[in-house]
């Protein structure tokens, strides 16, 4: 999955005061919300690879020796050996590690909560950064605004047959997303109040009609370019097959045996990885 980067070492910690160098990694996001790369496979600049140095800069993680900073002025200044792309056309780009695509990610994350923060949720005045922990803070009255992480499941249903060959799994597709032909699984959101167990059920009623038993955790994994957090279950089919599909949520809903099964075509997803366990026949019972 895309967090699989070892041996690398991604160290999230906050540290006060610390400075960029000509050496540190420099991550840009325009007003598009488009990523700053470099065309000929290094992707990101280092800040002597910049024409001019930004004025905005904010420390945000470390992967094993490089510190990776925000530059979040509006326009940087950068040679025509650098361009703007999509995160998402990003991810796919032949060649790019993975550690960089998890950079990106992650580095997406916080760059929108900088963007979403500017001003007090509570009293409506300009916020600032506190200089000793990762929180933006409003000092008229003293409100304090952590990294927003959104919980969200993914959901492996299975329906049993007469044997494990004979077994399938739901696979959708979502409407609006053209640019995701690929399969998927069912997935939602974790409302107030709810268990990520309650949110597995309730999805599968609402996006198929379906009802589900013996629901059980897999796996988990972060997704910054949404800010969740995800948490992978399986479960099996309890009752009537029949897919009452929502028409506003999806355009494809459908059962799939084992070797039918299309797989997405990279490993970053936690998405990916629970359907290829399941044409294996690996997922857990």
């Amino acid at each position: 999955m895309i967090q699989d980067i070892y041996p690398h070492n991604f160290k999230n910690s906050f540290i006060p005061g610390l400075k960029a160098d000509d050496d540190s990694l420099i991550i840009h996001f325009d007003k598009d919300g488009k990523l700053l790369v470099n065309k000929h496979g290094k992707p990101f600049p280092r800040l002597s690879d910049l024409d001019e140095r930004p004025q905005r800069l904010t420390y945000l993680f470390s992967m094993d020796e490089d510190n990776i900073f925000l530059a979040e002025d509006e326009q940087i200044k950068a040679s025509d050996d650098y361009s703007h792309v999509r995160v998402r056309d990003f991810r796919r780009l032949k060649g790019v590690p993975k550690k960089s695509i998890f950079e990106a990610f992650t580095a997406k994350q916080l760059n929108s909560w900088y963007l979403n923060n500017r001003y007090c949720g509570r009293c409506g005045e300009l916020t600032g950064r506190s200089k000793i922990e990762r929180a933006i803070v409003c000092d008229k009255c003293g409100n304090t605004i952590y990294p927003r992480v959104v919980p969200a499941v993914i959901v492996g249903l299975i329906k049993r047959g007469g044997s494990r060959q004979d077994d399938q799994i739901l696979l959708t597709k979502y409407n609006g997303r053209s640019d995701v032909p690929y399969y998927a699984l069912i997935a939602g959101f974790t409302e107030i109040g709810e268990t990520f167990e309650q949110t597995v059920a309730r999805e599968a009623s609402e996006e198929t009609g379906l009802k589900v038993k013996n629901i059980r955790y897999y796996k988990s994994q972060p997704w910054g370019v949404v800010d969740d957090i995800l948490a992978g279950f399986y479960c099996e089919l309890d009752g009537s097959d029949e897919i009452v599909r929502d028409e506003d949520e999806l355009s494809v809903a459908e059962w799939v045996r084992r070797e039918n099964v299309v797989l997405q075509p990279d490993d970053f997803s936690l998405t990916n990885e629970m359907m290829t366990l399941f044409k294996e026949g690996r997922e857990p019972v």
